[in-house]
């Protein structure tokens, strides 16, 4: 399939009315797959609620906990592509099953775990069970909707780990506070158990086609220029949103004088904005793709810039956080469905790739921020960060809509 000026043009075989027409309501295996991307956007932020009473317990320091959070994110960085080409030749159903198995298990060995090694080990083997589920539940969702109203199916299953910012996040550290640190690491394998049978249940078996796809044939995909210039909009443009937020804190404490006791009420301000804008984003990007890549990263750039501008007043800052989170990864369902579409006869692969994207980009923003902090620019540093990296997503989509828009519409089959 291909794409020219935002429509997309079906394979063959499908009708008009196929085409232009989505589905009224998603399909109830789409919300299944969001409530699992729920856990693990819980987990892969609530250890950052907890790491006090962590390090207490293993008897480390608080900075050496935090590479609970690091090994992580290396391991969806890893992992998204590695799993995804592992269980290729197993059933989609049974890969998501699978992969929910060892979430369960892994968060089984941190609840148990006194050894900080171990816990690392364990958080590890999360995150390579997390890279292969969302890689396979991207193709999913896409699939189950056909490609009229793929990137809204995407915009919710995304939104499952924006509310986790949102509410999986705050719960689990104040039920951690509540019943120690090794409480929401059961609650999480408990509901990764239960998710394990929905998804057993709805997720429908493969069609022959999906069966005979080979690893030949899904690393044909990197050959796809498009595709590599959507990962490098995937990295920059969550890079530059998320090495703001990384630091946000310092920037409403130090330089916008806030409360630090109201500064999780920003967070969680951010929090529903994402939501928000995965939910939109998604709807938008069906009809008009390339004008919302490009749309929202330009948008960001000038948020993160006001940011950098008027961070020594509170009240824009806190509004300027919020439609942050608004705009600022409303581009990422759209950026996965054309990942999905532009890796052709891979669609795992090209998914897998966008979770990798968007780690190494978290990554790499976040470390580079970590050093702006620390220069003379102090607080404001991260954003100053964030608005080039932001800025930078405008060549790859603007490079994009200009290749979609010299490309020639299919004869009809």
């Amino acid at each position: 399939m291909t794409l020219r000026g935002g429509t997309l043009h079906a394979p063959a075989g499908l009708t008009a009315g196929d085409r232009e027409r989505p589905p009224a309501r998603l399909p109830l295996v789409v919300y299944v797959l969001a409530l699992a991307t729920f856990l693990m956007g819980t987990t892969e932020f609530v250890v950052a609620g907890l790491l006090p009473e962590i390090a207490t317990d293993v008897q480390v320091s608080v900075a050496r906990a935090g590479l609970l959070i690091t090994v992580f994110a290396v391991g969806m960085v890893v992992g998204a592509p590695l799993m995804a080409m592992l269980t290729l030749r197993l059933p989609r159903r049974w890969t998501l099953v699978l992969a929910l198995a060892v979430f369960a298990f892994g968060h089984i060995i941190v609840a148990l775990g006194s050894s900080f090694a171990l816990l690392l080990a364990a958080r590890f083997l999360t995150a390579l069970a997390t890279g292969a589920f969302w890689a396979v539940a991207n193709v999913v969702a896409a699939q189950a909707v056909g490609p009229a109203a793929s990137s809204r199916a995407l915009g919710v299953v995304g939104a499952g780990a924006m509310l986790a910012n949102v509410v999986g996040v705050p719960l689990g550290a104040f039920a951690g506070q509540l019943m120690g640190w090794r409480g929401p690491f059961w609650a999480l394998a408990g509901l990764a158990m239960a998710t394990m049978a929905l998804i057993a249940r709805h997720v429908p078996h493969n069609g022959p086609a999906q069966e005979a796809v080979s690893v030949r044939s899904e690393l044909s995909a990197l050959r796809a220029g498009r595709l590599w210039l959507v990962l490098a909009a995937c990295a920059t443009t969550t890079g530059g949103v998320l090495s703001t937020y990384s630091y946000i804190s310092p920037l409403l404490t130090d330089r916008s004088g806030l409360a630090s006791g109201l500064v999780p009420l920003v967070l969680v301000g951010f929090g529903i904005g994402a939501l928000a804008g995965f939910l939109v984003g998604g709807r938008l990007g069906d009809r008009r793709p390339y004008a919302t890549t490009i749309a929202a990263p330009a948008v960001t750039t000038v948020l993160l810039l006001a940011i950098c501008l008027l961070a020594g007043h509170a009240v824009p800052t806190i509004a300027l956080v919020a439609l942050l989170g608004l705009f600022g990864l409303g581009a990422n369902p759209v950026l996965i469905a054309l990942a999905v579409r532009f890796a052709g006869r891979a669609p795992t692969l090209g998914s897998a790739l966008t979770v990798s994207a968007f780690n190494l980009g978290t990554a790499a923003g976040s470390w580079a921020a970590g050093f702006a902090l620390a220069s003379t620019l102090g607080a404001t540093g991260p954003a100053a960060v964030g608005t080039v990296i932001a800025a930078l997503t405008l060549i790859p989509t603007i490079t994009i809509a200009l290749i979609q828009r010299r490309r020639p519409s299919p004869s009809p089959a």
